[in-house]
């Protein structure tokens, strides 16, 4: 049998665009495969190395912030620590107001305590001064011709009035340290004469003075 053989030649120009567009569309599809692989689309943002500074250096100053922001409690107080002499109230305080002639004044005080922890202070009469004056004058103070004194420390509890068990007697005389041994001394005027009492307990003053009036 005989074969029929196609002749070969030039072939038209349909064929060679097919051929051209076929090798195209391989190269476009080869591009397309190597971009994925390098660019790689839709990977989570955590993974870039450039934004996992960025987050940390914002929690940092957060973090910074709220700690300057938040101020250090000073330490409390605490039970039988020394008082604070701003929280200590220091009264004077007298038997009477009005007192007619041949009657002592008998002086005496009152401590509170107005913080909220109990403390300590020494109340014994080495560390108490009464004085009374009159005017610009002082008159009288108790340390003057004092012969025995002792310390005495004592807990002062929150709000709780504590009061001197034992007043002092004011004699109405004018008192000075060069006339202890004088057999008398000069006495303050009467008549209806004001004095003021104020106290001193451990370095604290009494924060008002107490009136009397001597007749």
């Amino acid at each position: 049998m005989s074969t029929i053989k196609h002749p070969v030649g030039r072939q038209s120009s349909k064929v060679y665009r097919r051929r051209r567009l076929v090798v195209g569309i391989g190269l476009l599809a080869v591009l397309v495969i190597i971009f994925f692989l390098v660019v790689r689309p839709g990977a989570s943002s955590g993974e870039s190395n450039s934004g996992s500074p960025a987050a940390g250096s914002a929690a940092a100053t957060d973090t910074a912030t709220d700690a300057a922001a938040t101020p250090v409690p000073e330490p409390s107080a605490v039970d039988g620590a020394p008082c604070d002499p701003g929280q200590v109230q220091v009264e004077a305080v007298t038997d009477a107001v009005r007192y007619e002639a041949g009657q002592q004044p008998q002086l005496s005080l009152s401590l509170t305590n107005t913080g909220t922890n109990a403390c300590l202070i020494n109340a014994g009469t080495a560390a108490q001064v009464f004085t009374i004056t009159s005017g610009a004058e002082t008159y009288w103070t108790s340390t003057d011709c004092q012969s025995e004194s002792s310390d005495s420390q004592v807990t002062l509890k929150p709000g709780i009035v504590v009061s001197s068990s034992t007043p002092i007697a004011w004699d109405r005389t004018r008192s000075a340290v060069d006339t202890c041994d004088a057999v008398t001394r000069d006495g303050a005027p009467a008549g209806g004469a004001s004095y003021n009492l104020s106290v001193t307990v451990d370095g604290i003053t009494s924060a008002s003075a107490k009136q009397i009036l001597l007749f």
